[in-house]
């Protein structure tokens, strides 16, 4: 018989990292928009560094209201429930990732070609500012993404790597048969491939894909893989996606928020795309992705662990 009380205790620690995430999220947001504080500890518990904890507390409230009004809830479908909206997530970032990389591509290609004199000198002139493109034709396009995934169930692994073999033949075939080359050709191709690598690896974790440098791990039963991944999922996984997120998003000045806040170019200027910031971001989403599913495998690792019914079967598990 499984333990309610430690059943409720494993939720609780997985939806409080859940919520910590959010709440960070949501606080560097703040701080980008209105120069709200981060949460600091040289701050103290006062002034300025008292209103993160407002956040971090509603959070965890939220959370903790959510795993004692769900008494019954056990941990596959908390699991399951959390990896689909995971799934949700990545599916809407390769969504946004085609549109944009798919327009960007083409005004660039008119900004190059001085294709874009029809839209009026001042619209011309916008066009050739990230400033602009930035909020006003990515930020649309993003939008797009995340309305078109909430409608369809592919993730666009497939046809993203498709669409990068297909980017790459056009760079191969344009510069040997017709001696033509422009540097956003380049960028499309680093856009999209940064896309794939970073966003699918969610879903390779839940798939059991990434290779596991472990010589015992494939003689463990089912019950001592869940203790090992269950403990790696925390121990490494989790800490490593925290350490990423806090040097990336800890100020305005990290390596993910900078290049966001000033709309960053590639040093080929406006004759390349203006998806350099982006790329940045993809670290970010790349962390919380993985930190999300990661929670979701902490919970299906100990339902493993006490060989609750309704396991998944993988390559990696063995009966």
């Amino acid at each position: 018989m499984v333990s309610t009380f430690s059943t409720q205790v494993v939720r609780l620690f997985g939806w409080s990292i859940l919520a910590v995430l959010s709440a960070y999220l949501f606080n560097n947001v703040l701080m980008l928009a209105v120069d709200f504080p981060m949460l600091s500890l040289g701050d103290g518990l006062t002034g300025a560094g008292a209103k993160p904890l407002i956040t971090y507390g509603a959070a965890l409230v939220l959370a903790f209201a959510l795993v004692f009004l769900t008494p019954n809830t056990v941990l596959r479908a908390d699991s399951d429930a959390i990896h689909r909206f995971n799934l949700y997530l990545i599916r809407a970032c390769f969504w946004s990732v085609l549109f944009v990389g798919i327009v960007d591509a083409g005004l660039a290609f008119m900004r190059v070609e001085n294709l874009l004199g029809f839209l009026g000198q001042d619209l011309v002139r916008d066009l050739g500012r990230s400033r602009f493109v930035g909020p006003y034709v990515h930020v649309p396009l993003i939008v797009a993404g995340f309305v078109l995934a909430a409608f369809t169930r592919t993730l666009g692994f497939t046809w993203l790597a498709l669409l990068i073999v297909a980017a790459e033949f056009g760079i191969v075939l344009s510069r040997f048969v017709f001696s033509y080359e422009q540097a956003l050709m380049g960028d499309l191709v680093r856009y999209w491939y940064a896309a794939l690598f970073l966003f699918s690896s969610a879903y390779t974790l839940y798939d059991e894909g990434h290779v596991r440098v472990d010589i015992l791990y494939a003689g463990f039963t089912r019950r001592k893989k869940g203790a090992s991944n269950a403990f790696g999922a925390i121990m490494w996984g989790a800490t490593t996606c925290s350490v990423i997120l806090m040097i990336g998003m800890g100020s305005k000045q990290s390596i993910v928020n900078s290049p966001i806040m000033n709309f960053e170019i590639s040093q080929a200027g406006n004759i390349g795309m203006f998806t350099k910031y982006q790329m940045a971001a993809f670290i970010a989403i790349f962390a919380v992705t993985m930190l999300i599913q990661f929670v979701s495998y902490l919970f299906e690792s100990v339902a493993d662990f006490r060989n609750e019914p309704g396991a998944r079967t993988t390559a990696a598990v063995s009966h």
